[in-house]
């Protein structure tokens, strides 16, 4: 009898150990936090592996919307400035409107441009991959990696274009943010002053470091950050180019993710030194 008991005690503790679903799984690696098993990091990347294979393009893609790209029917004498403006690695290329993309631009191709007449973007374009909004971010992420693809342009229902995926996206929803062209300096500080009334203010700013900039007095018991102060504002997760006024402050999102916010611009009507909240 007291061996049959140590087996049921056996299996008993197996099963505790065993998650039966995600949920149980998730609980059972925030207590291995609690414990300091695991660090936050760790905890972090793990639930992101967990989350990006119940996530679809759809969740992550940038809207047809805020895609920069180019018209081929543009010269590179017209389109460069752009291309330097932005900054960006890689741009889709369509003709005869933005819902026929033939083409990825790699912006390093256009060092073979020259004044010559003859030089013809279209010739250096890589084909475009497309994929439905349904298509799962850790199947999409293994076919990054396997055809050497970057980016993925992403069809409505209708075979239009809905939006645009990359491979930087899917990677975010695992390890965080990574920092790119859209990203502050190392040597900027987190708030950047445009001009007297015009400021770039990282998301991850301290209220403590915004309050002392601004003259504010926000209190940090509820959120510690200014992008959690925003996020509380809006009361949900806002994209790129939304906008919210609010104690003088006018707050545009420059941009954002599915997890957070990451930098905003804020204009406000009186110089810096005369702001009272």
């Amino acid at each position: 009898m007291k061996r049959k008991r140590l087996r049921i005690g056996s299996h008993l503790r197996n099963l505790l150990l065993k998650p039966r679903d995600k949920k149980q799984l998730g609980d059972l690696l925030k207590s291995a936090f609690d414990k300091n098993m695991i660090d936050a990091d760790a905890l972090m990347m793990i639930e992101g592996v967990l989350n990006v294979s119940d996530m679809q393009a759809r969740d992550i893609m940038r809207p047809r919307s805020q895609i920069d790209a180019i018209d081929i029917s543009k010269k590179p004498e017209e389109f460069i400035p752009f291309v330097i403006e932005t900054a960006h690695t890689r741009f889709p290329v369509y003709e005869d409107g933005i819902n026929n993309i033939i083409g990825i631009l790699l912006a390093k191709d256009l060092l073979k441009f020259t004044s010559d007449n003859e030089f013809e973007i279209r010739d250096i374009l890589r084909p475009p991959i497309f994929i439905p909004e349904s298509k799962r971010l850790n199947v999409l992420l293994k076919e990054f990696r396997t055809k050497r693809n970057h980016i993925a342009i992403v069809s409505d229902e209708h075979g239009g274009v809905a939006g645009m995926v990359t491979i930087e996206d899917v990677l975010e929803q695992i390890v965080g943010d990574i920092e790119d062209e859209f990203d502050y300096d190392e040597t900027e500080g987190n708030i950047i002053e445009e001009n007297q009334r015009q400021f770039r203010v990282k998301a991850s700013t301290e209220i403590s470091d915004f309050n002392s900039f601004f003259a504010t007095s926000y209190k940090d018991t509820e959120f510690s950050t200014i992008g959690g102060l925003v996020t509380q504002k809006f009361g949900y997760l806002p994209e790129n180019e939304e906008k919210i006024s609010f104690d003088g402050f006018d707050i545009t999102i420059i941009r954002s993710d599915s997890r957070q916010i990451h930098s905003i611009q804020i204009n406000i009507s009186n110089p810096k030194k005369n702001v009272e909240l």
